[in-house]
């Protein structure tokens, strides 16, 4: 079976879809068949950035190597069981057309709560959850007292993450590998940093999760996505000469891959 990736946070803005492609690009360059489903199927930013890649490539004549794009399929209700839920089998059809030649599946979900977003957390073999290093963001994963250092309880969304833990065990699967990412990290506000590290810490330990290095706010990222490009792309299309912003954004996206530990994933770049 494929191992399912889920990249999750009801909270826009966070970066997911960024996230999901660089991580489904690097497996796909490192030799491993890997399928996407964009199940935010109003804004498809991340269709929309493979679909982007694709053009670009037959513009150019370029052979980059790329994850597998998967739509939901359209289902006639009348074809449902007494009580299924039309976007369950959606999904499930869409995962089962990907899983017969990937070994990787990534669900890039939409910042909001779904549906599709609650099933897909329960498929996930590892979680990664993209969050903005403020505490704006960190209460979509727990509350916190006035000075942000007293964890009061946790959100909604570690609630539904808890939900889908308990699903995947009364099943008989392996728990869910949660990692949450410190992404979009600024240079300046260093006592903001200290405070976020600290309460991620001490939240990891209580609701269970680990944390992994993300991206710093760069502009690459928002000058990539036009061309359907990553990171692991620039020497491909003729940028010879890397600046140092892109070196390391490169070591950023390496030491993000080597943190999620995925199954039969070696790290090359």
């Amino acid at each position: 079976m494929a191992h399912i990736i889920v990249v999750g946070n009801e909270k826009g803005g966070a970066g997911k879809s960024t996230m999901a492609m660089h991580v489904a690009t690097a497996l796909a360059r490192l030799g491993h068949k890997t399928g996407v489903i964009d199940l935010d199927l109003r804004q498809r930013t991340t269709a929309r950035y493979l679909e982007n890649r694709a053009a670009h490539a037959a513009k150019y004549g370029l052979d980059l190597a790329s994850p597998v794009s998967q739509d939901l399929p359209e289902v006639d209700k009348a074809v449902l069981s007494e009580g299924e839920n039309l976007f369950d089998r959606r999904l499930s059809m869409a995962v089962a057309a990907l899983e017969q030649g990937c070994e990787f599946i990534l669900l890039d979900c939409p910042g909001s709560h779904t549906r599709l977003s609650q099933v897909a957390h329960s498929l996930a073999d590892t979680l990664i959850t993209p969050l903005n290093d403020s505490f704006v963001d960190f209460d979509m994963l727990a509350r916190t007292d006035a000075d942000g250092e007293v964890i009061t309880g946790p959100s909604v969304y570690a609630e539904m993450v808890w939900s889908a833990r308990q699903l995947r065990a009364q099943a008989g699967l392996k728990p869910i590998d949660w990692i949450v990412l410190r992404n979009r990290l600024g240079a300046q506000q260093m006592i903001n940093k200290k405070k976020m590290g600290e309460a991620l810490e001490k939240l990891a330990k209580r609701i269970g999760f680990r944390t992994a290095p993300g991206f710093s706010e760069r502009v690459i990222f928002r000058e990539l996505f036009p061309r359907g490009l990553t990171l692991l792309d620039l020497k491909d299309v003729g940028v010879q000469q890397l600046n140092i912003s892109n070196v390391a954004a490169r070591q950023e996206l390496r030491e993000l891959m080597i943190a999620l530990a995925l199954p039969g994933v070696k790290i090359s770049f």
